[in-house]
């Protein structure tokens, strides 16, 4: 009889495994065809920029087409090469001529169209002139880099979030959480462009997907590490080993080319001034005010909400005055789970354009936003991640763009140096 015992106990503790692998080997077999592997044929667009037979080096070049943007500098020898992967679309080369020396301007047509036909490669040449540039002044180049910045920070905020208060409740440090933010922006392409469904359809159920994730990762994987009180380190460890595995797994099915959501790009409107939004930007600024709204009202009103506020702050005293901890840890991975997933969807839609590790690049800030704010809190978050959003955008102004989330990363640790805690965190949580 123990022997019996202990085999049920042991395929009891197997089960929240299997479905977890279920869930995934459904969602990429069945959702996801391998055969977009076929869609990563790289295809080349070569250019020079010389003046007067002289090379010019930094100059910026951005190529955008049916959603599709992507940008690079001149090398030393005045070269470019930026790469993209659908042949049959029409691309716009586009030279920033801010970045070229005083007094010199484009000769001709830019941006300047472009097509591939039956090439794999079209190269595109830049003639330069003497002339005199229109410029934008730095007032409004600020207050239209603050608007971007606080569409980014809402964005970041729903990941951050969910960051939070998954190190609030467990104290577990989940470098996984980057590949939760591309699960949901996979997710929406799978729904979307490989089965053909409406947004209005695919973009709620990739959410609901994001949510199913997050739980299945926590009655798979971290839950069990909990009963068995592995420590807190080795479970961040095991964090990063998960985080590389989902990524490449992503990769295998998706593969390594950039894929594009229907509604990316179109025209922008005159909002304020010189504040210019696409339609696109103030949807995703309207659903995240209206989502972190929605958050905060659970958190403040709820018996859940409050619940989760009481675990973050003492676990042990929440647990002793009868909390279900482990049910109230399991609705804050499903939040989480879900709040990554439409991050992540928003995220494609402003970089613009999904790739199998285009989580790992918010992964940085995400903690720079939870640590500004301060560790476990959720609305220090929401404040950590509109600081940083707007920070990022707004170097743009005095730094290259490639650099931009070095200024970030420079103010948390200033920040940090003079109130170690965060904005709203307690000087009781350090240590």
């Amino acid at each position: 009889m123990p022997y019996a015992s202990s085999t049920r106990d042991v395929r009891r503790a197997q089960r929240p495994g299997q479905l977890l692998w279920l869930l995934l080997a459904t969602f990429f077999l069945v959702l996801v065809p391998t055969s977009v592997q076929a869609t990563d044929t790289v295809y080349t667009i070569p250019g020079n920029v010389k003046y007067d037979g002289e090379p010019l080096a930094d100059v910026r070049i951005v190529v955008t087409g049916e959603g599709f943007e992507e940008e690079g500098l001149t090398d030393e020898r005045g070269q470019f090469r930026i790469e993209v992967t659908d042949r049959e679309a029409t691309y716009e080369i586009f030279l920033d001529e801010s970045t070229l020396p005083e007094g010199i301007v484009v000769d001709g047509e830019n941006p300047r169209p472009t097509e591939f036909g039956a090439q794999s490669f079209r190269p595109v040449n830049f003639f330069l002139g003497e002339g005199v540039r229109e410029t934008v002044s730095f007032s409004d180049q600020f207050v239209e880099r603050l608007v971007n910045g606080v569409n980014f920070g809402l964005m970041l905020a729903l990941a951050a979030i969910g960051l939070s208060l998954v190190f609030g409740t467990t104290g577990l440090s989940n470098f996984a959480h980057a590949e939760m933010v591309t699960f949901g922006a996979i997710a929406v392409l799978a729904l979307a462009v490989f089965q053909g469904l409406s947004l209005w359809i695919a973009i709620p159920l990739a959410v609901l997907l994001s949510a199913a994730f997050g739980w299945g990762l926590d009655v798979a994987v971290w839950k069990p590490l909990r009963k068995r009180g592995v420590g807190l380190v080795q479970v961040m460890i095991l964090s990063i080993g998960l985080s590389l595995f989902l990524r490449y797994i992503f990769q295998f099915f998706i593969g390594g080319g950039t894929h594009q959501l229907p509604g990316i790009g179109g025209p922008k409107h005159q909002i304020l001034g010189p504040v210019r939004l696409s339609t696109v930007d103030m949807v995703s600024m309207g659903v995240s005010v209206a989502i972190l709204g929605l958050v905060a009202w659970w958190l403040l009103y709820t018996r859940v909400g409050k619940a989760t506020r009481a675990i973050s702050d003492n676990r042990s005293l929440a647990a002793a005055t009868g909390i279900d901890v482990d049910r109230v840890t399991n609705y804050v991975w499903i939040l989480a789970g879900a709040l990554a997933g439409l991050s992540g969807i928003l995220w494609a839609y402003f970089r613009p354009g999904i790739k199998w590790d285009m989580g790992t690049q918010l992964l940085l800030l995400m903690f720079a936003a939870v640590t500004l704010g301060g560790l476990g809190t959720a609305f220090g978050a929401l404040i950590g991640a509109l600081v940083v959003g707007i920070l990022v955008e707004i170097s743009t102004l005095w730094i290259p763009s490639d650099m931009k989330y070095v200024g970030a990363l420079l103010v948390l640790i200033l920040v940090l140096l003079v109130r170690p805690q965060g904005i709203l965190g307690r000087r009781e949580r350090i240590g």
